[in-house]
């Protein structure tokens, strides 16, 4: 079983504060941020930042959907990690300066993948199709602060 990782990133035109808001903001901001292939949004405790438990639905294929139960929190500045309570995968958010009113925000998923075969194909594609997930909501992002 082997540790499978997806990172994408994004130059935002604004300011790290107000970006790393947005995405903290889980009972306002976040759920517009989210495309298609996530579902069943509902923010359970918190609702901004540290102390948040989130649900939603991933789906990244067709056939492949996960049920996400996320436990977020800040462990540095600028910093957001969503722990799933239901597997091995861990999100980190990272909003850091990018320049005079830009940030650079970069997300990394990781999980533990199968074995065999089947681990083989995951590790080859899932970063792929899960970077383009996550480049739609860093678009959506960049649309919502860039204002």
């Amino acid at each position: 079983m082997a540790q499978v990782e997806a990172t994408t990133e994004r130059v935002v035109a604004a300011d790290p504060e107000k970006v790393f808001d947005t995405l903290a903001d889980y009972s306002g901001t976040r759920a517009k941020l989210l495309p298609e292939h996530f579902s069943e949004y509902e923010v359970r405790e918190g609702g901004d930042g540290e102390g948040t438990l989130v649900h939603w639905k991933l789906q990244a294929t067709s056939k492949r959907v996960r049920d996400c139960l996320l436990e977020v929190s800040e462990p540095t500045d600028g910093q957001l990690v969503e722990k799933d309570r239901n597997s091995s995968m861990v999100t980190t958010w990272t909003v850091t300066p990018a320049g005079e009113g830009r940030s650079r925000v970069v997300v990394t998923t990781t999980w533990n993948g199968a074995g065999g075969i089947g681990g083989f194909f995951e590790k080859t594609f899932a970063p792929k199709g899960l970077g383009r997930i996550y480049d739609a909501v860093l678009a959506k992002l960049a649309a919502e602060v860039e204002k």
